[in-house]
């Protein structure tokens, strides 16, 4: 088994809580959770063979109203990840049967996403090595030596006669249609010579916009990982593979294409890194890191808690059907994916919820023993509204100075104005809806509303925002109730 560890388990739990607390304002037992589960995975892995496989990743349950961070907690996550991470809502699935997605399809994106991830990293080591073999085809076509040329190639260059339109720089043109005249003859010395001079105007960038003709093949994988997804999912997701399988089975014929050298060169590169790249180690390397590290976020969970009132007899199958649906999925089983069959047996699962019209006990008593730890994250007080406002590395504050500033428009804060906008948001929030966070977005598009609409004709200007500046734009609206149910 793989036993390098990723970027996010290679963090202490402290570590992985200063990482969040850039980002996102309080919330502390939830970051400790993630944390503690994170790191366990990791020292999972240290373990002897015989222990590893009988501990498993202890799932979490987030509860807490809207707008407080569990969507972001999530989000940020996958940006500390080095493991394959997916997010998914809980309401887009239905139960096995059904027209929809079912939920072995969240698997299958994992690995996709796994699969995804361990290639750009093996292309990664070998980009180099194919950017030089994808310049030395590009020098192939503007100065044919047909001996050499691998036969798609060589037919192009015969057809074309080189590259149609490319011109050489006049210190080197002359020189070439000499050689040209003289190829059958020409030493290897010379043509090399002339190759050389090309090569530097092509890596100093002197031929970016001259428009070459080359072949270019199609990209494909195996066609056996195709072949053992099929019948899996639902009816557009085997439609897709039957396609796919399908024109891989058939020959493929070089497609000819007429395009700049810098579009032209990350054709062929892509070429060069298939030829470089084992799929099967890649794949292989994939299948181990999800299972092993896979992380599945499965938010809005509540949403398929309890029935819906359409529900007369019987389990609604976007609700009680998605919820038996998970039970395997979640406890551990085997699903068939076109890269081969992966285990969930130790994929983490964190799933999230506001849980307002319904409550954790109204999921079936076997999802609830699924998640044996739950976190209840706090509602957001007015102190914590000026924090995410003044803290993170990229809090809406400055989100709105760096957009003003595109316009030449200096956007400053005063410390009563940022308390000011945080009053504001949390009064609106106790008013009407309790939407978190989110009504400081709300809050803040009103403020900025004159200036974002002024800004071209302001350049060189400066805004102030203070309590007063605050307060001549939302006081009123926010007195009327009525109103502000509506604008704010």
């Amino acid at each position: 088994m793989d036993t390098k560890q990723t970027k996010l388990e290679g963090l202490t739990p402290r570590e992985i809580v200063a990482e969040l607390d850039k980002f996102i304002i309080g919330q502390g037992d939830a970051k400790r959770m993630v944390a503690i589960a994170l790191r366990n995975r990791a020292r999972r892995k240290k373990l002897p063979d015989s222990l590893r496989d009988e501990v498993s990743p202890k799932n979490i349950l987030m509860i807490g109203p809207t707008g407080v961070g569990k969507t972001e907690i999530a989000r940020r996550l996958s940006r500390l990840a080095g493991a394959p991470f997916l997010k998914v809502e809980a309401s887009k699935y239905t139960e096995v049967g059904y027209v929809g997605r079912d939920v072995e399809s969240m698997v299958r994106d994992l690995m996709e996403i796994g699969v995804k991830m361990v290639r750009e990293e093996r292309t990664a080591e070998v980009l180099a090595r194919a950017t030089e073999a994808a310049n030395e085809r590009i020098l192939d076509f503007m100065l044919p030596h047909t001996r050499k040329m691998p036969p798609a190639d060589r037919h192009q260059a015969q057809s074309f006669g080189g590259f149609p339109g490319f011109q050489l720089h006049p210190a080197d043109e002359e020189e070439a249609h000499e050689e040209d005249a003289a190829r059958p003859q020409m030493s290897e010395e010379r043509y090399e010579r002339t190759r050389g001079k090309l090569r530097e105007g092509l890596l100093a960038g002197a031929y970016e916009d001259r428009e070459i003709e080359f072949a270019a093949q199609q990209r494909s994988g195996g066609i056996q990982g195709n072949v053992i997804g099929i019948g899996m999912g639902n009816e557009s997701e085997m439609m897709d593979r039957v396609q796919d399988m399908v024109e891989r089975m058939m020959p493929q014929k070089p497609h000819e294409k007429r395009l700049p050298i810098r579009h032209a060169r990350q054709i062929l590169v892509d070429e060069e890194v298939d030829k470089l790249l084992d799929m099967d180690k890649v794949t292989v390397e994939a299948l181990d890191r999800v299972q092993q590290s896979g992380i599945i976020f499965i938010d809005e969970i509540d949403k398929i808690a309890g029935r819906s009132a359409a529900s007369s007899g019987g389990p609604d199958v976007s609700r009680e059907g998605v919820q038996r649906d998970l039970l395997p999925i979640i406890e551990g089983c085997t699903v068939a994916t076109k890269y081969g069959m992966v285990s969930t047996e130790h994929v983490l699962f964190i799933g999230s919820g506001a849980f307002h019209v319904s409550k954790p006990s109204d999921l079936i008593p076997e999802l609830q023993g699924r998640f044996p730890i739950r976190v209840e994250l706090k509602p957001l007080t007015k102190d914590d509204f000026e924090r995410i406002l003044r803290e993170p590395q990229n809090a809406l504050t400055k989100q709105y100075q760096a957009l003003m500033e595109t316009e030449e428009v200096a956007v400053s804060y005063t410390p009563d104005g940022v308390e000011q906008l945080a009053d504001s948001a949390f009064r609106v929030n106790q008013q009407a809806e309790n939407i978190g966070a989110r009504r400081l977005h709300t809050v803040m598009e009103k403020v900025f509303e004159d200036v974002s609409f002024n800004a071209p004709d302001m350049k060189g200007q400066s805004v102030v925002i203070d309590r007063a500046y605050v307060n001549s734009r939302l006081e009123e609206i926010i007195k009327d109730e009525d109103l502000s149910k509506f604008i704010l």
